[in-house]
């Protein structure tokens, strides 16, 4: 970190860091805005106290766990309440008869011999003031006896925790808790006291009683703490940015310290997001009934898949909450996220992101850059050629597109050797057609340069145009999408716009790209293909990879190919995510629905999946052994006269016939969930989701209300 409260690129990436030396035409990342306005003061500091002190105990991946209450693994047998209290009275009542009994003397004396036996002869006598104690002990030990017995048989005990003071002090809270001593108070930051600088603990814990600290200024100077605590900076030059601008100290880029707005729960301290609740049904696991569901870095490392029909809930529900979350991160200096969907998507005002790229909108301030910010051509032609033809590639989960990356990589090389640059769209597209004035001007100009081995290239190029099996026109017919008048100040590669690249990456950025999904949705596609091939891409080679990267796809209908699959199963190891969305599963080929589901460790089934979604959804959450119960009910048949009578009685007063029921119990291995549940059983509003962290700790399949 700089004197100035800067910091050098291989910091937390929680403040502004210099960016190398690029092409102009290809900005890392864009230029900073001006200062964002600076937060108004809460009325007292206890809100964000109150966050900061809750306490959050360890749960199973995906409980919410800002003031969780663990629960057992097994549900305890609990009674209902009216069969607990009608037990308790009837207990007493039996009670109450039973010493009546015995003090009237209905039962006989045979209980007072053992008092007879212990009381001397001489005791006996009238008025005797021993005689009087002993047999008035006596006789309430045996009425504790009884009332212990009763007491047992009725569950008193449980009624007293169920209805009593025990359950009054369970739901009184107090208004004012006491406040935990300074050394394990996280508002007086122990661990900057312990390690020597007091003074900026003591300016953060005043700002933070203040009212002027929220939960972005605490996890963005925790996430700086870290840097200081791994040796990337000095704790000088730390303590001195926060001993002059206190909770606003390393800052992000974009000046910012919260959003706009909030429409979901987090809580950055753990680094969740609260998504519903899982419902109280008997398919729960018992610990995981009533509990928040949240999902994390720790859980979207591993990727999401969400399937749903239109109207489900998955960019309301999905998307928007986890795309919220990510910007706050972002801003705390632990993420980068990108977040692509259709124009009016809804996926969080312009405000919220650092770089809005509206394709086809004439309006944008940002463009794409087409080829990822590389300055490889085989590279480059690897990434646009998925993007191209990634679709048609043979589905199954070993093919690739290796001929038109070689196609590409024949004309990219040439054109960037001779021009210092990539073609643009239309420069592109003459190049596939096999027009001959631009391949002329690229010989032309490789003969001069001396380029033998690229004129070699350029040569094969042109000797294939003439194969039936050549997959120029292909490419060429896929390019012609994008040169468009809607597009046509896109894509430009000559250093006239301002293209963004997901290079960028390695800084915490918030980027959020409009499809042009309406009247170009075959651009849009490709493009989506692009984004997905540029993202894994790049954080498989970023330098700091303590940044969680997460994609977040709003529609990935024709984005999954088998390279884009393989793409995925790369992000884990490389500290990244994607998080892709698709209305059924028949938007996917075939061949690639079983390697997608296997390739994503959190896979989300919304309620309105049909029955052939739901089977491959099935399948992958495999089997579990459960108890069955058989019931069989057995008609009694009366031997004697009265045992007739009395059946006949029985028969007239409940309308049924005597029967007497057998149960077997086995234990059988059955689905988690059936196709036909999935696509019947789960409510609207309600999902059904599988959860795997980056540990490989799992949850199983749990019916969430994503309404609650």
């Amino acid at each position: 970190m700089d004197s100035d409260g800067t910091r050098d690129a291989r910091g937390t990436h929680a403040d502004p860091v210099p960016r190398p030396a690029r092409p102009p035409e290809m900005p890392a990342m864009p230029p900073r805005p001006p200062a964002a306005p600076p937060v108004p003061p809460l009325p007292d500091g206890s809100a964000f106290l109150t966050w900061l002190r809750t306490p959050r105990p360890e749960a199973a991946p995906g409980v919410w766990r800002f003031g969780h209450r663990p629960r057992p693994d097994e549900e305890p047998e609990r009674v209902p309440g009216r069969q607990l209290v009608s037990g308790a009275v009837i207990a007493f009542l039996v009670g109450w008869l039973i010493w009546s009994l015995l003090w009237n003397g209905y039962l006989g004396g045979w209980w007072l011999l053992p008092l007879y036996a212990m009381i001397p002869d001489s005791w006996a006598e009238p008025h005797s003031f021993a005689a009087v104690v002993v047999v008035y002990a006596y006789y309430v030990i045996v009425g504790l006896i009884i009332l212990v017995g009763v007491g047992r048989l009725g569950r008193w005990s449980e009624v007293w925790r169920r209805y009593g003071p025990p359950a009054w002090r369970r739901s009184a809270r107090p208004a004012n808790p006491r406040p935990p001593a300074p050394e394990e108070d996280p508002a007086e930051w122990p661990a900057l006291r312990a390690a020597g600088a007091a003074d900026a603990a003591a300016r953060l814990a005043t700002e933070a009683r203040q009212g002027l600290m929220r939960d972005v200024d605490h996890a963005r100077i925790t996430r700086a703490w870290q840097g200081v605590r791994n040796g990337r900076h000095s704790l000088a030059t730390f303590t001195s940015a926060v001993l002059r601008e206190g909770s606003a100290a390393c800052p992000h880029p974009s000046g910012a310290r919260d959003l706009p707005g909030r429409q979901a729960r987090h809580d950055l301290l753990t680094g969740q997001v609260r998504l519903g609740t899982t419902a109280d049904d008997p398919r729960n696991p018992y610990a995981y009934r009533g509990t928040g569901l949240a999902l994390g870095p720790e859980l979207l490392g591993t990727s999401l898949l969400a399937v749903g029909p239109a109207g489900s809930g998955k960019t309301g529900t999905l998307v928007r909450p986890l795309a919220e979350s990510l910007c706050l991160h972002a801003l705390a200096g632990r993420a980068a996220v990108v977040v692509v969907g259709a124009a009016g998507a809804g996926l969080g005002p312009a405000d919220a992101y650092d770089v809005v790229v509206r394709i086809g909108d004439p309006e944008s301030l940002y463009d794409l850059d087409l080829y990822g910010g590389t300055t490889d051509p085989d590279e480059a032609a690897a990434i646009l050629a998925e993007a191209l033809v990634g679709d048609l590639a043979d589905p199954h989960p070993g093919s690739d597109s290796r001929r038109s990356t070689t196609v590409l990589a024949q004309l990219l090389g040439p054109y960037r050797a001779v021009h210092g640059r990539f073609p643009s769209v239309p420069e592109l597209r003459a190049l596939l057609d096999g027009a001959p004035g631009p391949l002329a001007g690229l010989r032309a100009g490789l003969t001069d340069s001396g380029q033998d081995l690229l004129l070699r290239e350029l040569d094969a190029r042109e000797r294939q145009m003439g194969h039936p099996g050549d997959v120029g026109g292909v490419l060429a017919d896929r390019i012609a999408l994008l040169d468009r008048p809607a597009f046509a100040g896109f894509f430009d590669t000559s250093g006239q716009s301002r293209p963004f690249s997901l290079k960028a990456l390695d800084h915490p950025v918030r980027v959020r790209i409009d499809l042009p999904a309406r009247g170009h949705a075959d651009a849009s596609r490709m493009l989506a293909r692009l984004v997905l091939a540029q993202f894994t891409a790049s954080v498989s080679v970023r330098e700091d990879r303590s940044l969680f990267a997460c994609l977040i796809l709003d529609d990935a209908t024709g984005v999954v190919t088998p390279e884009g699959v393989r793409g995925i199963q790369r992000l884990r190891s490389a500290h990244a995510g994607a998080v892709l969305t698709l209305r059924t599963l028949d938007d996917v080929p075939r061949p690639l629905r079983g390697p997608l589901l296997g390739a994503t460790g959190c896979r989300v089934a919304l309620s309105g999946l049909t029955p052939w979604d739901g089977q491959d959804f099935a399948e992958v959450w495999g089997k579990e052994w459960t108890e069955a119960r058989d019931v069989t009910d057995r008609q009694i048949i009366a031997e004697t006269p009265a045992g007739k009578a009395v059946h006949a009685l029985r028969r007239v007063i409940t309308g049924k016939a005597p029967t007497a029921r057998a149960v077997t119990v086995r234990q059988v291995e059955r689905e988690r969930w059936s196709a036909s549940e999935l696509a019947h059983a789960v409510p609207p509003g309600h999902a059904v989701l599988s959860l795997t962290d980056v540990k490989g700790e799992h949850a199983p399949p749990l019916l969430v209300d994503l309404r609650g």
